[in-house]
Formats: structure tokens, sequence, C-alpha cells
């Protein structure tokens, strides 16, 4: 592969880059502005993985969209994952490079799931730390998405929308706004969206994502595993006139459906986009 260079990615959809999905991009590419892989399954030495990635980053911009840093945990930053990482970025040149603010780890034994951090000036602290550590191993800024969670810590003092706003103003990171997170934390616990967002400077936003929930029980959960719902939909009109028109993406990893039904909600975002586009300041 010649030597890449990092292309901006459009305020178009893309959609994530899975194995289901391989045989049918490579034989004909969609029509989709951008994809978005996860870096985690590209670490290794060689092989498959990364011949069609490789064919894929000649087609389209990328951004790479980490799992596993596990930002908020105590245990040190692993330099392992680091390192094949920033590998992996000097390869083939996302234009973004994302993470959850989560943790995922204690003890070097990892959960099978990303974490709520409490949100107090000892956690902003330690987390705004370790972002600075990481993008300087690095050498790029990142960004950080907002998760589901299913409690609350009771210790918390600072509103999740200002707690990464703030992030943002130390560190110089981005944000990832996952409308779907966003949507499915208001429902179970009450909030407001809209204050989440007004907490937050329009140019933090840098990519936004889109997904499915499930109802179980009384509980919203995020599964990935479905089309994007009308509530999630309308959060995401408020949020294009809110912060402007941005990279979007289509994610859904469970009950992966054809790739004709992502290109349809890639389709659906682009319409939306383009209204934004079209209406006046």
């Amino acid at each position: 592969m010649s030597q890449l260079v990092a292309t901006p990615i459009p305020a178009h959809a893309g959609i994530g880059l899975r194995s289901q999905h391989y045989r049918e991009i490579l034989e004909e590419p969609p029509p989709v502005a951008w994809m978005e892989a996860h870096p985690e399954n590209y670490f290794g030495e060689g092989g498959a993985p990364l011949r069609i990635l490789e064919r894929v980053r000649s087609q389209y911009p990328l951004s790479f969209h980490g799992v596993g840093l596990s930002l908020g945990a105590t245990d040190p930053i692993d330099s392992t994952h680091l390192r094949k990482l920033k590998a992996l970025l000097d390869r083939f040149q996302p234009t973004f490079v994302s993470e959850h603010l989560s943790w995922s780890s204690v003890d070097g034994r990892f959960f099978n799931d990303l974490l709520p951090l409490p949100y107090t000036e000892e956690s902003l602290n330690h987390v705004c730390a370790r972002i600075d550590e990481v993008q300087t191993e690095l050498q790029r800024s990142i960004l950080i998405e907002n998760v589901t969670r299913y409690l609350t810590w009771r210790d918390s003092t600072i509103p999740e929308g200002e707690f990464m706003a703030e992030v943002v103003r130390r560190t110089g990171c981005g944000i990832l706004l996952d409308l779907n997170n966003l949507y499915v934390n208001a429902v179970n616990f009450h909030l407001d969206p809209v204050k989440f967002m007004d907490a937050i400077q329009p140019d933090a936003v840098q990519e936004i994502h889109l997904a499915g929930f499930d109802h179980v029980g009384r509980w919203l959960v995020d599964t990935h595993g479905q089309a994007v719902y009308p509530e999630v939909w309308s959060l995401y009109e408020w949020a294009l006139h809110h912060f402007g028109p941005r990279p979007t993406l289509i994610e859904w990893d469970t009950n992966l459906p054809p790739l004709a039904v992502l290109l349809e909600q890639a389709s659906q975002a682009n319409a939306m986009l383009g209204a934004c586009y079209a209406t006046p300041a």
C-alpha cells in the first residue's frame, strides 16, 4: 500500500465495516462517504483482515473507533495496546480515532462492558490525565464518546454534559456524540438530552453515531441491534440544527442485517443532513 495521508471525512453518512459484509463491499463498493472500523480487529501482524482494510482504505476515508483502552480505569494504560494502535494509525491514517469515556478493567481483568465514570472532580482530573497520555503517545487528538449506563453514582456532582465539555477544554480532545446512547440514558433516568447537548461547544462535536436499542422490561438497552428509532431521528434533527452537519455513522453490531438495510439508514441520515445544509442559518 502506498503512503497514505489522512483525508477529511465530509459531513455525510457512513457505515461500520463488519466482516459479514466484507465480500459484498469489496465486490461492489457501496455509495457511502466513509467507513468506521474497530482497530482492535486489525491488531494482527498480517492476514486477510488487514488486506481487506487496505482495500477499503484505498476507496474510503476511515474513522477508527476503539473499545479497549479503558480510559477511565485505574490500571496503567496498556502500553502494548497503545503501541499497536499507533502502528495502525500510522499505516492507515484514519481521519478520526475515538474511544469511550468509560472504564472496562480492574487489576488487569476486563469486563465485557463499557462502565460509566462517576462525574466528580477527582474523576475528571484522572481521566483528563489519561487522555493527555494517550494523545501524547498517538501524537494526535482523539474523540471521546458518551456511553450508556444502567446505574448512577451517588458521588457524582457534575452533570454529564458539563463533565464532557470540561474534558474537551482541558485536553483538546473532541467529542463523538452518540445520540442513541444519549436517548437511552435520558429515558432510563428521566434526563433532558437537550440540556446535555447545550453544555457542549458545537465545534467540539466532530462525529455523530446513530444506532438502535431494545426494550428490556422498563429499561431501554443499547444493543446496536435495531434500526434507528424515530425518537432518535428526532433528536438527530435537533442536534444537526444545534451543532451543524457532522459526519454521521449508522452503527449496527448485533442482529446484523443485509448491507442494503444499512445503506437505507445512511440514506435517511443523508437526507436529513441535506435538509440541514439547505436551511438558512
